[in-house]
Order: structure tokens, then C-alpha cells, then sequence
């Protein structure tokens, strides 16, 4: 894959990978689709020891079909796992070589789609809360609470008796609710404004899904905490902690994905599937995310 635009994603035939010591091979049946797949396969940020052809994703669900030595898991177990892409390693493929450490069983009741949507958000949302580390009965907000990030935040936020103020439009203004939102303001630019109108004093942490950055800060109080998924290096100031929350510094702790599989299956938090598009249909899951206004993720399938 060359960068660019959507029209840059084709179907390419690659070597058949095997693994190694402590890797699996899965054979994959569900990929999501997530924005930082737009912003890769754009060129704005090059994944390391890239070698031609690049493969996005980060996300995957599917079946062991091969594993390396001294691993615990067997072909045929149903697993989701977060990837990260480097050179032709990624999610978007029909099989794909992976830590044995990244992988984790697929949540009980749950298909390939809806497990897909799991692991890398779900990964980076409770890497925010600990970098955040904040306790019962703080207050933290939360931006791009809609979608499956923040919509991740929300519910291990409340499940971890905090409150919660997130930012919505007004057509997400329920579903922001329904995932446990305490209070509820309408998003924008200037939503640190009307989240200190709630919270005169600021919030002790911001968890930053809508990538506003220096934006945001205003609604942090002084010495709290700000969470930011792109690598936002400002100095927001007044003692204010920025958190450069890393998905790929998480991506071999199984015991923490084992434990959003966990929450899902108590219902903790929701996997949210927004349309399943067939795997050469993946430009055009670009251009519908790059569109705005999905919600849930859309999923790639790789089963036929």
C-alpha cells in the first residue's frame, strides 16, 4: 500500500506468515476499522521499519491457525488481538503473526465483528485511566465520548465509581447517557467553557478522545490531569500533568486485555458494531469514517 488517499488501500498478496517463540498466527475473520488507520495510511504518521506493501490495522478477531513454541494457546481457540503495524504487520489481513501476549480470548456470547471492536480502544482507554489515576468520587471528562474511545472511558470510569461529564451533539446526546454519563455538554471547540460551567473549580482529569489538546486544558484544574491520544507535547501550565497515552506500550499485557474480555461479558462495557463491509470494501470504510458521524466501529470482514 502506497499513501494517500482511501482509493491507496487494494488488495495485495503477501508471504504466508508463520510464527515464532511466543507468537501465534490467526487466522483473521473481523478486523475494525479505527482512525488511526486513516492517519497511517495517509502518511501523516509512518509506522516504524515500514517495508513496503504497508498493512493497516490495529484490531482483530478471528481463530489460532498456528502457534509458535512455548505459547498456552491452541489452533481453533477463538481470540481478538491488538496489532501494532509495522512495516506489512497489521490487521487488515487473512492471517497475521502476533505476541501471544497480545492476544486474549473473545468475549463469551460476543462474533468476530463485535470482539474485533475491543481490544486497541478498549487497550487505550484503560491506559488513560491509569496514567490519569484518579480515585472514587473524582471528577473526570471526558471529549469524543460518542465514540469508541471515550465511549470506553465513560463506562470503566463509572464502573470505577467516578463521575463523569462528557460532550456530545445533540443527536448522541442519549447514547452518551446510556453509556453512564453523569452530565452531559454539548461538544465543540469551546467545550471546556460549559464544562467548567458544571464544574466551576475544573475537573481533576480530562480524558481527550476529540484530540482538542491546549483546547481542553482550560477545563483541568490546577495540578489535575490531561490524557491525549495523539502525542500532544504542550504545556497546558498551571501544574496540569499532559499523560501521552501509547497504545503500543500496552499491547503485550494480556492480563489487561483478559480483563476488558472480562467486562464485556459482565456488560461493563459495550462492543459497538456500526456496519460490517466485506474486506475489499476497506477504501470505502475509509471514506465513511473520514465522513464523521459513525458510530460504533466499522469492521472489515475477512471470513470468506
Amino acid at each position: 500500500m502506497e499513501f494517500g488517499g482511501p482509493e491507496k488501500l487494494q488488495v495485495v498478496d503477501i508471504p504466508e506468515p508463520h510464527p515464532g517463540p511466543g507468537e501465534v498466527r490467526i487466522r483473521v475473520h473481523a478486523a475494525a476499522v479505527n482512525p488511526t488507520d486513516t492517519v497511517l495510511r495517509a502518511g501523516l504518521r509512518k509506522p516504524s521499519e515500514f517495508r513496503p506493501p504497508y498493512v493497516p490495522g490495529m484490531d482483530a478477531a478471528g481463530e489460532i491457525s498456528e502457534v509458535g513454541e512455548g505459547v498456552p494457546w491452541k489452533t481453533g481457540d477463538r481470540v481478538m488481538a491488538v496489532v501494532v503495524p509495522s512495516g506489512s504487520h497489521g490487521a487488515y489481513a487473512d492471517q497475521i503473526v502476533v505476541p501471544a501476549e497480545s492476544v486474549a480470548r473473545i468475549p463469551e456470547g460476543a462474533d468476530f465483528a463485535a470482539a474485533s471492536t475491543l481490544p486497541m480502544n478498549g487497550l487505550t482507554a484503560r491506559l488513560a485511566l491509569d496514567r490519569l489515576a484518579l480515585s472514587p468520587g473524582q471528577t473526570i471528562a471526558v471529549t469524543g465520548a460518542a465514540g469508541a474511545f471515550g465511549g470506553y472511558v465513560v463506562q470503566l470510569a463509572k464502573a470505577e465509581g467516578l463521575r463523569v461529564i462528557a460532550d456530545a451533539s445533540a443527536a448522541d446526546e442519549q447514547l452518551v447517557r446510556d453509556l453512564g454519563a453523569d452530565v452531559v455538554v454539548r461538544r465543540g471547540d469551546d467545550v471546556a467553557d460549559r464544562i467548567r460551567e458544571v464544574r466551576p473549580e475544573g475537573v481533576d482529569g480530562v480524558a481527550d478522545g476529540a484530540v482538542l489538546d491546549e483546547r481542553i486544558a482550560p477545563a483541568v484544574r490546577d495540578g489535575g490531569g490531561l490524557a491525549v491520544v495523539r502525542g500532544w507535547n504542550g504545556d497546558p501550565g498551571r501544574g496540569i500533568t499532559v499523560h501521552r497515552v501509547l497504545v503500543a506500550t500496552a499491547a503485550e499485557d494480556a492480563a489487561a486485555l483478559d480483563r476488558l474480555r472480562r467486562q464485556a461479558e459482565e456488560g461493563t462495557v459495550t462492543l459497538r458494531v456500526a456496519r460490517v463491509l466485506p474486506a475489499d470494501r476497506a477504501a470505502e470504510a475509509h471514506r465513511l469514517l473520514e465522513a464523521g458521524g459513525v458510530r460504533g466501529r466499522l469492521v472489515l470482514d475477512f471470513s470468506s
